[in-house]
């Protein structure tokens, strides 16, 4: 009996989750192709990646690890830095467009759950839009780390000189590990969760102030 309620609890729990999760990722990864297409790359659009269509941003297995450990990966929008008209500075923009519409998106979130709040809506509604606002942030905030083969590590890369950039690069793969590291030993938390506290008191605060 108790297992049988902790599965529905789960389950519930996971469908409140998805759709801020989906959204998320989703506008994330347009984001990023949106930003290659506008200076210049057409892979994303050529490979039918300009969507919001979750299915087509979602890696299976990274989608699965998301769900049942909390950690998971999306299938990354391609982008020929090649194409690119102005290298260094259309690299940070595209890398930093994704974690842009997140945050974009959180504060949108907090605008409607404080609207929520104000004409009482259901608890259940209050949570799949907590949840959308907390998830975008978490997004957004995650991928601007400055480690591979997170975004940050591309914005940080593209702002060294040429020397160290392509030093950079060579040892990209060993600080692949630097990620694993931190999420094995939850460093990655201690890292995260002060600043998504106070980014999220920030909106909450703003939100309400606009609302009431």
């Amino acid at each position: 009996m108790f297992q049988m309620n902790g599965i529905i609890n789960w389950l519930i729990d996971t469908l409140t989750i998805m759709p801020g999760l989906l959204v998320a990722i989703s506008f994330h990864e347009l984001a990023h192709g949106y930003m290659a297409y506008i200076l210049g790359d057409n892979t994303a659009k050529a490979r039918g990646r300009l969507t919001l269509d979750p299915l087509a941003h979602i890696d299976p297995i990274g989608f699965l690890m998301l769900i049942f450990v909390g950690f998971g990966w999306a299938k990354p929008v391609p982008v020929d830095y090649r194409n690119l008209k102005r290298r260094k500075r259309d690299v940070i923009l595209v890398s930093i467009a994704g974690s842009a519409m997140n945050f974009v998106l959180a504060a949108v979130f907090a605008l409607i759950m404080a609207l929520t709040v104000k004409f009482g809506a259901s608890t259940m509604v209050s949570k799949v839009i907590f949840y959308a606002m907390q998830y975008n942030l978490v997004l957004g905030l995650f991928n601007m780390i400055p480690v591979p083969p997170l975004d940050g590590s591309k914005v940080l890369a593209s702002l060294l000189p040429m020397k160290y950039e392509i030093k950079f690069y060579q040892y990209e793969r060993y600080m692949y590990l630097l990620l694993v590291l931190l999420l094995l030993t939850g460093g990655l938390g201690r890292i995260l969760t002060p600043a998504l506290n106070w980014a999220l008191g920030i909106l909450l605060r703003v939100a309400q102030t606009l609302v009431f």
